[in-house]
């Protein structure tokens, strides 16, 4: 379709259009002539009109108008600000289905973009227990002038409470939707967050300004663990001392559930806190997780897996994978705080974690010292430039990897070192099907894809982990004996 056709279709609504399926990003994928259309909220099946919105080279977008018939595969969303904050976009969508799709994204991109053919042990997606509720950790955000909704734009009242604590509307750095519940993290973190906005605002706690760039509340961040314990980490504009002090000694006072109190000032222009130091203000410095007897500190900026009921099924299925005898050495590359360092080093003879960041490090060393494990080793530094030959001949080459990189996957370099150290087993764990696919199409030419499971970790989101077993099989070239 030549561009200036496409513009035609700028606000034209397209009647009667079969949604057809659901693309990897969450959005549902309609077909009219030879063009894609992406809309929000669509299920398989549903009947629509579709009104245009944006015009690509390959793709239209559009948002969904009128339902002429809606899909079976439905179920009413259970949050009231769903389709709004921009989170669990898939609440619409039955459970069930919700899992066939994540499964078809795994596979799909492995014979897609990996080129990786059947037969392979395709283990069934395992599904979250919880799928309300489950997050250990969420950030809000503090906005002096809340997102209005049309009908309250429409009327031209004068808003009473102005004030937000709650999410960014996606697309909008400077508005903040409102959030009366959220169904994500267990009670009493919407208490919580209620509890602290009524007194800000009763105590004439300034809420921070986008446009001026004031305001003493910037965001809270609410971790939980296992045990129903809670940490809260205030994050503030200034370093003004009695609204703060107010501030949290009124969350002590009144949630005994909150067992760790920190904050952090944060006087840039972004909102990011990757290079803020936390000040401890109350309790304890951090919380523990249990899993299988191990123990990990949890502090204001630790990773840990935010549905850790889950983590513990996504880390059991990368130790099966792995089928540990005893006697391996195993390099869990991008290790983090060494959860799945800890967790697999009692069925090894050592394992060698790396990982980018020197504070995620320092914890890694302590949660095995918390658990005396003594043949776990961890070294800090760019992946592609700490795993080399000098890292192998230090620690010894690998029998096992264990990966877990980051949305974006892997480094060339990186994958041929993997290749280099012919470890006899690759554990590929992903939260991108996508790169997981490419890298592992990079790696063909010495390893086989043996066994894959898709594990939920986010039920109501489009996000899927997928952890992949690798065997080592270079091939023969040619004219080989």
């Amino acid at each position: 379709m030549s561009r200036s056709n496409k513009r035609h279709f700028f606000n034209k609504v397209i009647e009667n259009i079969t949604i057809a399926g659901v693309a990897g990003e969450g959005k549902a994928i309609a077909r009219h002539n030879d063009m894609v259309i992406f809309v929000n909220y669509g299920a398989p099946g549903d009947v629509v009109d579709i009104q245009i919105k944006k015009t690509r080279r390959r793709h239209m977008e559009g948002e969904i108008i009128r339902y002429h018939e809606k899909s079976a595969s439905r179920t009413e969303p259970f949050c009231e600000h769903f389709g709004i904050c921009g989170g669990c976009k898939w609440q619409h969508l039955s459970y069930d289905e919700q899992l066939r799709y994540k499964q078809k994204q795994v596979t799909d991109n492995l014979e897609r973009i990996g080129k990786v053919n059947y037969p392979f042990d395709l283990i069934p997606i395992l599904g979250s227990e919880q799928t309300q509720f489950y997050r250990n950790k969420l950030e809000y955000t503090f906005a002096s002038r809340r997102w209005l909704t049309p009908d309250e734009i429409q009327s031209g009242e004068e808003i009473s409470n102005p004030e937000a604590l709650g999410y960014h509307i996606p697309g909008f750095y400077d508005k903040v939707l409102d959030i009366k519940k959220c169904w994500l993290q267990p009670e009493p973190s919407n208490h919580i967050r209620l509890g602290i906005k009524e007194f800000a605002i009763k105590n004439n706690i300034n809420f921070f300004d986008f446009r001026t760039k004031s305001g003493l509340l910037r965001n809270i961040i609410i971790r939980n663990n296992e045990k129903g314990e809670f940490m809260l980490i205030l994050v503030l504009f200034s370093g003004e001392e009695e609204n703060r002090e107010r501030l949290l000694n009124f969350a002590q006072q009144n949630f005994p559930e909150i067992i760790s109190i920190h904050y952090m000032i944060n006087d840039k222009q972004n909102s990011s806190i990757a290079d803020l130091e936390p000040v401890h203000f109350a309790g304890k410095p951090y919380l523990t997780e249990e899993m299988e007897g191990l123990k990990f500190k949890i502090g204001p900026k630790s990773f840990y897996q935010t549905n850790s009921r889950q983590a513990y099924e996504l880390y059991k299925v990368a130790r099966d994978f792995a089928g540990l005898k005893g006697s391996e050495m195993v390099y869990d590359l991008y290790t983090g705080t060494g959860t799945i360092a800890n967790f697999v080093a009692r069925q090894v003879k050592k394992v060698a974690g790396i990982e980018y960041i020197e504070e995620a490090v320092i914890h890694a060393r302590e949660n095995s010292a918390i658990n005396g494990l003594d043949n776990l080793v961890f070294e800090s530094g760019d992946m592609a430039k700490v795993l080399t030959p000098e890292f192998m001949e230090r620690h010894g080459k690998p029998d096992v990897i264990i990966t877990d990189p980051p949305r974006a996957g892997m480094h060339p370099d990186v994958l041929k070192q993997i290749k280099a150290s012919e470890a006899k087993k690759i554990v590929y764990v992903s939260c991108n099907p996508a790169t997981q696919a490419r890298d592992i199409e990079i790696l063909s030419d010495s390893y086989r894809v043996k066994k894959v499971q898709a594990v939920d970790m986010f039920p109501h989101t489009q996000h899927v982990e997928s952890v992949v077993l690798l065997d080592y099989e270079p091939q023969r070239h040619e004219g080989a004996e």
